[in-house]
């Protein structure tokens, strides 16, 4: 979380405040990536919040938001926004409360209309209720980024009926009444320095611990009209080796918009 926060290096992270050296912590990330433990907390967690009544996955708004990339990597392209300098582009799909559902990278001069469909087939299966789990939304909320009759087909024979505001015509559709729950989700991914300008050079590097974090901005905004929420100030410090397991644990107890830090381990990239 002190490299998300602050955005300094990996070899610069202070042992006192974690107990090992940042390349510990680096590789420790490496293996939880490639065990799988990301996917696995985010689906978890969405079905903890499907089963309670705190996802609403009929309605779901999508958008794009570009990133500095100060290094050469992958996914980076000349930001139209930002002299051609190089940079990425985050995807974002989330629900009608702005539970973030999925996030990809692409470069910063990738089209939002091209990554629609990408998108949604990242969305995973949500459970947590009987019968089939859900994966495709009824209705897809949209700026005029997205105004294609191409893709406006393609979401009608997925069965979703897109709701996206038309260039050329003037504003007061309304339609952002609905759209606003995805430019928060922004705000709180980039709320952390790490995120909003991007240092790493691979496309998937190893996923952040921001998962874990009772205090972000998303937990935060939520424990205010939630009741029943655990403390954790109290708890002891788990060890590298404990907290996969104490995030899946916690997954049954967090407020609702806890996936929303949950998702930002697709999105350090």
């Amino acid at each position: 979380m002190f490299v998300l926060e602050t955005g300094i290096a990996w070899n610069q992270l202070p042992t006192g405040l974690v107990g090992c050296s940042g390349v510990t912590c680096w590789r420790r990330l490496s293996d939880w990536t490639e065990a799988g433990v990301w996917p696995a907390l985010h689906e978890h967690l969405l079905a903890e919040l499907r089963a309670t009544d705190r996802l609403d996955p009929d309605r779901c708004a999508v958008d794009g938001s570009h990133v500095r990339a100060l290094k050469g990597a992958d996914h980076v392209g000349p930001l139209p926004v930002d002299r051609a300098r190089p940079g990425s582009k985050h995807h974002l799909i989330c629900d009608a409360g702005g539970v973030p559902l999925a996030v990809t990278l692409t470069g910063g001069n990738r089209n939002d209309i091209t990554q629609l469909i990408p998108l949604l087939d990242a969305v995973p299966p949500i459970r947590g209720r009987r019968g089939r789990p859900r994966q495709r939304p009824r209705e897809l909320f949209a700026d005029r980024g997205y105004d294609h009759d191409k893709y406006r087909r393609q979401l009608r024979a997925r069965g979703i009926t897109p709701r996206i505001a038309r260039r050329g015509i003037a504003h007061g559709s309304r339609l952002g009444r609905h759209r606003w729950v995805v430019e928060r989700g922004f705000a709180w991914l980039h709320a952390f320095k790490r995120l909003r300008t991007r240092y790493e050079r691979r496309a998937a590097p190893p996923p952040s611990t921001i998962t874990s974090r009772p205090n972000s901005p998303a937990t935060r905004q939520n424990r205010s009209s939630s009741t029943g929420a655990p403390s954790h100030a109290q708890e002891p410090r788990p060890t590298p080796a404990e907290q996969p397991v104490r995030l899946l644990l916690l997954g049954t107890n967090v407020p609702s918009k806890f996936s929303t830090v949950a998702l930002a381990a697709f999105a350090w990239r």
